[in-house]
């Protein structure tokens, strides 16, 4: 039997729109230096994060969930759903904050071939340096160049300094591949700022799958908090950042609920790497005074900080929400990463995931659906300072390598003091977060396997002095370094 010509029309309008609503909405909603400890769910006691809070009621709260070490690196892993070590950089280079090659495959792409708009919303430091380029940067590094349809944010940091005024470095904020913010001068309307242009590009896309990237400048120093949330804080400046932080996510909520998209849309909240604790330059003892503790964050009950790779520096707070699909009020212990959204992002879009090269990362689709019954899809998971190994987990099992105090080849992290591991070690995360007790005597044959692993992993993705065969290299043969 034949169809009607107006039926048939009808169909071929409307299975767009069916397919399209079988797509959740995505946004990922990333705060930078915010520590393991810094929210109220996460054991905060002076920081008040009421919407967060909640947010975790309704939602999932993920306890064994890593970034990276530090800022580039960290944000080359959750574009890319890779370890930094293994990812593609312009000239073969291995930068202390990775440079994610154009040929790269990032999150967004993937979701814009898959329908979605994509938009990209705060701090990027991904970029290449291009001094022909208007903005300072080589466009093909941007976020333009690397899958998203709209920009608005800083291409770097912030600041290096407590104050803006202790540096000659003044960050532009651009639109797209436009300055229009030639010179920060004050920090404290960014998160406005920001959270005005997200709830906007919600509104806009409201009726097509979209990708919201939301990557807070803040807590990272030089601070800034508006007038509503200035001095508020128990916290001190700090407190008062992320506080503001806290409001931004209630009023992405809140928008999802106004416009009816709520059980339609995935969001998460993390964190780029744990806080950047530095009270003295290197914390040495005898060090110049550098930031106040009412400038930085906590890790909680763990170990380090940012930079480092106790589990202060890389174990991240994260919550995953998403009405009717994650159960309210539930939480994970499984090992999860930043890697892992990629992949979980692209099944659920029904995007391609990339088939001609390696992606670290997991779907943890099942996991979001049942996470008090789904394992961690990894085996393992590796702690690395910039090219360094230096940590493997495996369920509760951490094995940490002998390393030297100040390890030249760690770039910026090398002038932390308390660095240095003299012994192999092994710690039971589950009875000690905080890393206090080497318990490798007392299980050689977890040891012995967590080494082998290690062996594994620097053969596969390399190390300060190898060269993995699973890395990367676009512009030619790979570098050679020694065995």
């Amino acid at each position: 039997m034949k169809l009607p010509a107006l039926l048939l029309l009808f169909l071929a309008l409307a299975l767009p729109a069916i397919h399209a609503a079988d797509k959740p909405n995505i946004v990922i909603i990333l705060a930078d230096d915010l520590g393991y400890g810094d929210l109220g769910c996460f054991g905060s006691e002076k920081i008040k994060t009421p919407h967060l809070d909640a947010m975790a009621g309704e939602g999932l709260r993920l306890t064994s969930f890593y970034a990276q070490a530090v800022c580039g690196p960290s944000r080359a892993a959750l574009m890319t759903g890779c370890y930094p070590i293994r990812i593609a950089e312009p000239g073969n280079k291995k930068n202390q904050h990775t440079v994610v090659h154009p040929k790269e495959i990032t999150m967004a792409e993937v979701l814009r071939e898959a329908g979605y708009a994509t938009g990209c919303i705060g701090k990027w430091h991904l970029g290449a340096h291009a001094k022909d380029s208007p903005t300072g940067f080589d466009p093909a590094t941007m976020p333009n160049g690397q899958g998203f349809d709209e920009f608005y944010g800083t291409p770097l940091f912030n600041g290096t300094t407590v104050r803006v005024e202790d540096s000659k470095f003044r960050s532009t904020i651009l639109r797209n591949e436009e300055v229009v913010v030639p010179a920060v001068e004050s920090w404290d309307g960014i998160t406005q700022d920001y959270t005005r242009e997200a709830v906007d590009f919600i509104q806009r896309h409201r009726d097509r799958p979209f990708f919201l990237y939301l990557a807070h400048n803040m807590p990272h120093i030089p601070l800034g908090a508006s007038e509503r949330f200035k001095g508020k804080s128990a916290g001190g400046p700090y407190g008062d950042a992320v506080e503001e932080l806290d409001w931004s996510c209630g009023e992405i909520l809140k928008t999802l609920r106004e416009l009816g998209l709520a059980e339609n849309t995935l969001v998460i909240f993390t964190s780029d790497n744990g806080p950047w604790i530095e009270t003295t330059k290197g914390m040495e003892p005898d060090g110049a005074p550098f930031i106040p503790r009412d400038h930085s964050g906590n890790a909680g009950p763990l170990r380090g900080y940012k930079m480092l790779t106790w589990e202060g520096g890389l174990r991240v707070p994260c919550v995953a929400w998403w009405p009717g699909k994650i159960p309210a009020g539930t939480t994970s212990d499984a090992i999860t990463s930043t890697i892992d959204l990629f992949p979980t992002f692209a099944a659920m879009a029904g995007g391609k995931v990339p088939t001609d090269r390696i992606i670290d990362g997991r779907d943890l689709g099942a996991l979001l659906r049942d996470p008090a019954n789904t394992a961690s899809p990894h085996e393992a998971f590796y702690y690395y300072c910039f090219t360094h190994l230096q940590a493997v987990r495996s369920g509760q099992w951490k094995f940490v390598r002998k390393r030297p105090e100040h390890p030249p080849w760690v770039g910026f992290s090398g002038r932390f003091a308390g660095n240095a591991v003299d012994e192999l070690s092994l710690y039971d995360l589950e009875k000690d977060p905080g890393e206090t007790t080497n318990v490798a005597a007392e299980h050689p044959e977890v040891l012995a396997r967590l080494r082998q692993l290690a062996h594994e992993a620097r053969m596969d993705l390399g190390d300060y002095d190898h060269t993995g065969s699973g890395a990367r290299f676009f512009d030619g043969a790979a570098p050679v370094r020694s065995k």
